[in-house]
């Protein structure tokens, strides 16, 4: 084969063949090389295989399986097998006692309990000195066990005629100190272990409660036995060094001083009078104290563990959360005081009071974190309070949209009446409307910081506005009062606003009190029409400060819509006819745009809303709404005429074309070409200036969109017209734009007037083919078909030349 290719390489140096001979000859090269190798690759495969049969080694003996490990650890398996032993031995001896106790004479049952309590007590310190301090721990429970047992044998047998209650409280109180010295005595003298004193912990959190329980101290007594409890937990937790311990000492706090606050809180809440809420305060200040004591400890300590983070970070935690604790129950306390000696409506600005009171801690020498918490409190004690007036300043906001249904049906009688439109009016109202007020007077005066001296001012300046917009009904002001406060409002805040260098809440005060008002202002004409024309002159004065123009300029165009369909209303016109005024504001819109660079997008948008108003009111009156369509056309082209808005002249064509439309329709005109002419004439007129401008451009760009708009309705037309008139008349247009595209070579008019030529031809004749249809034999259409196809198939070759000639003629043409 090498030698077939040498050969005719030979050939190929010493004869130089044509050009198509020789790429004949090497493909033919080419093709006998692949075959060969791929007959090589085949091969060399093939020995791959075998060398790799060959070389390969005996099978490697299967791996050991390595045994499972183990789950657990063998110090965990010992201690759940000494916890299952410990409890089961615990079950044994209660069924002993209190199934088996009666078989047992008195010295019988002496004897077995307590020499089975004392072995057990005592084997611990043994298991200590031997190391084995788990099995200690186990056998240690289970004498702790024992002796609750035998607390429970010794009321049965000895004092079986006592309270329950009190001997229960008794025999924790006993319980709870034998555990704590049965602990150090163990630590005298074999070592500590970690259970008996977090179970003496928890046995002591019962005694006081029973005893409360037992002497029918009521509520006032259980809640002063879970407060002591409580303190004397902290106390514990404070200064203890176990953590087990501090753990316990910490959750019990927690979980009696919540009990005992929760419970003085509702006795303060449902006093009667004076004296129980002033024993209910006392309860509630005892709580206090526990708390902010325990919160200054806790920050102490986190001082001195600064070393240790974890330990820090809990004290600091602690101590924030003591501290709020602690402010929010002084608070209930002096709160609950005042509640019960003032009226009821003054129950939240009593409590306000005492919450504002709780600022004094900045000036006492508390720690930090104290300091800080206490200040939280007064702040959620603040907010909560102007919760309480959310109400009434949601009625008073929102309750004049009431009057949308019921425009100038009569000034009301009060500013109150005003706003309860279909809302009820909040009781206490005065009272309620302090809260906001002295919340902002306290974010003025304490926010002395920088860092929070902007959020202060913010929020206090959104408490302000919510009183001036309440102040009026909650007064029950005259209704012109009502209209004269957020008037001076809005002008206020405009005024702020231009001179603020960040005037964005100033704003936001100004457009939603000026929402407000225009609400207010719709029961009288009157107030109406003055108030929407008084706020169309602030906004459109402030749009002369660059930085609001964003904002007040097209809110200005806005109420000045507004005040246009109040206007028209007024004087009886009908809605087509105030549709003419409402085009006005569009009208000023394209006037002031280019001027008011920083905000011509929302003017002009204002403005376009304005004009679909427009629209909207003219609707129903075609000829109106002709007029008004052509003005809007006119209005969109006067802005067209600026360089960054030549678009819009679109918008304008568009809008010219609808206003021809509904003009042609009012006057009942039938004729398609009377609706699409009129869209055909400027888009050609637009793609002729195209063409002028950019050579380029395609005939199916230019002037395909305006012929086709004319020429396919009014092929439409013509194919159910039973006269001569339209084909004839469609047919000489489309003959001369034809004629129009052969003169100037352009595919659009060529192709698109040919086409609705021939259409049209068809349409003439088609009467006639039916007739001559109708007289040939039925033979003859099929003959027809035959010999066209036959003529067809022996022209074919002729007739494709004829055919790419025709295309490379039209591919010429633009």
């Amino acid at each position: 084969m090498s030698c077939d290719v040498t050969r005719t390489t030979l050939r190929v140096m010493t004869h130089v063949p044509p050009p198509a001979e020789e790429l004949r000859l090497l493909d033919a090269e080419l093709w006998q090389l692949d075959a060969r190798r791929l007959q090589l690759l085949k091969r060399r495969a093939w020995l791959v295989s075998t060398l790799q049969s060959a070389a390969r080694t005996p099978a490697e003996p299967p791996r050991p399986v390595e045994p499972s490990r183990p789950e657990a650890s063998a110090p965990r398996v010992q201690n759940m097998l000494l916890l299952f032993g410990g409890v089961l031995l615990t079950i044994a001896a209660m069924v002993f006692t209190l199934v088996s106790w009666g078989h047992l004479g008195i010295t019988g049952r002496a004897l077995v309990l307590g020499a089975l309590t004392l072995a057990v007590l005592t084997a611990p310190a043994a298991l200590l000195r031997r190391g084995l301090r788990s099995t200690a721990e186990s056998v240690a429970g289970l004498g702790l066990a024992l002796t609750a047992l035998d607390a429970y044998a010794l009321h049965e047998t000895a004092f079986a005629a006592a309270d329950g209650t009190a001997y229960a409280a008794s025999a924790t109180a006993a319980l709870a100190a034998a555990w704590t010295a049965y602990d150090r005595a163990l630590g005298a003298t074999s070592g500590r272990l970690h259970l008996p004193l977090p179970a003496a912990l928890a046995m002591a959190q019962l005694p006081l409660l029973l005893w409360a329980i037992a002497a029918d101290a009521g509520a006032h007594g259980i809640s002063a036995a879970l407060l002591l409890t409580a303190g004397f937990d902290t106390i514990v937790a404070l200064h203890s060094t176990a953590g087990s311990v501090r753990s316990v000492a910490a959750l019990g706090a927690y979980g009696t001083g919540a009990w005992g606050a929760l419970t003085a809180g509702w006795l303060t809440w449902d006093a009667a009078g004076p004296s129980a809420a002033a024993r209910a305060a006392a309860l509630l200040t005892l709580g206090a104290v526990i708390a902010v004591g325990a919160a200054w400890r806790w920050e102490r300590l986190a001082v001195r563990d600064t070393e240790t983070a974890p330990n820090a970070t809990a004290g600091s935690i602690a101590a924030g959360v003591d501290a709020v604790v602690g402010g929010l129950l002084l608070v209930a306390a002096a709160g609950g005081l005042l509640r019960a000696a003032l009226p009821g409506g003054w129950t939240v600005p009593g409590y306000l009071a005492c919450g504002v009171a709780l600022l004094a801690a900045l000036r006492t020498p508390l720690p930090t974190i104290a300091r800080r918490g206490l200040v939280q409190a007064s702040a959620g004690v603040q907010a909560v309070a102007v919760a309480c007036a959310l109400p009434l300043v949601g009625v008073a906001l929102l309750g004049p949209l009431g009057w949308t249904g019921r425009a100038w049906s009569g000034e009301p009688t009060d500013a109150r009446a005003a706003v309860t439109v279909d809302t009820p009016w909040p009781t206490h109202p005065a009272q309620l409307l302090l809260a906001p007020a002295v919340v902002a007077a306290v974010l003025l005066l304490l926010a002395r910081s920088e860092a929070w001296r902007r959020q202060a001012t913010a929020g206090a300046t959104v408490l302000i506005w919510a009183t001036v917009m309440t102040v009026a009904p909650t007064l029950q002001l005259p209704y012109p009062v009502a209209l004269l406060l957020p008037t001076l409002t809005t002008a206020a805040a405009l005024a702020a606003a231009a001179f603020l260098p960040r005037p964005l809440l100033a704003t936001a005060v100004a457009l939603a009190t000026s929402v407000v008002l225009a609400f207010l202002a719709l029961p009288s004409e009157a107030a109406t029409l003055t108030l929407l024309s008084v706020l169309t002159a602030l906004f459109a004065t402030a749009s002369l400060r660059p930085h609001l123009a964003p904002v007040s300029a097209p809110t200005a165009l806005v109420y000045g819509t507004a005040l246009a369909c109040a206007t028209g209303a007024a004087a009886g016109w009908s809605p087509r006819f105030t549709a003419l005024l409402v085009l006005t504001i569009p009208v000023t819109a394209a006037l002031l745009a280019p001027r008011l660079t920083h905000a011509r997008v929302p003017v002009e948008v204002a403005g376009a809303t304005a004009a679909l108003l427009a629209v909207g009111l003219a609707i129903t009156d075609p000829p109106m709404l002709a007029l008004v369509l052509a003005l809007c056309g006119v209005i969109a082209a006067a802005v067209a005429v600026r360089p960054d808005r030549r678009a819009v002249g679109y918008a304008a064509a568009a809008l010219f074309v609808l206003a021809a439309w509904v003009r042609l329709a009012a006057w009942d005109v039938g004729t398609p070409e009377a609706y699409t002419l009129p869209v055909t004439v400027p888009a050609l007129l637009v793609g002729a200036l195209r063409r002028h401008r950019a050579p380029r451009t395609s005939s199916w760009t230019a002037y395909a969109p305006g012929l086709t708009a004319t020429l396919l309705p009014s092929l439409a037309a013509a194919w159910d017209d039973p006269y001569w008139a339209r084909p004839l008349l469609l047919g000489t247009a489309a003959l001369l734009i034809t004629l129009l595209g052969v003169r100037h070579r352009l595919q659009a008019p060529l192709v698109l007037g040919g086409s609705v030529l021939i259409l049209d031809a068809l349409h003439e004749l088609a009467p006639y083919l039916v007739q001559l249809t109708g007289v040939l034999p039925r033979w003859v259409p099929p003959a027809l078909a035959g010999l066209v196809l036959l003529t067809l198939g022996a022209t074919y070759e002729r007739r494709i030349r004829e055919v790419r000639r025709v295309r490379e003629v039209l591919g010429g043409m633009d």
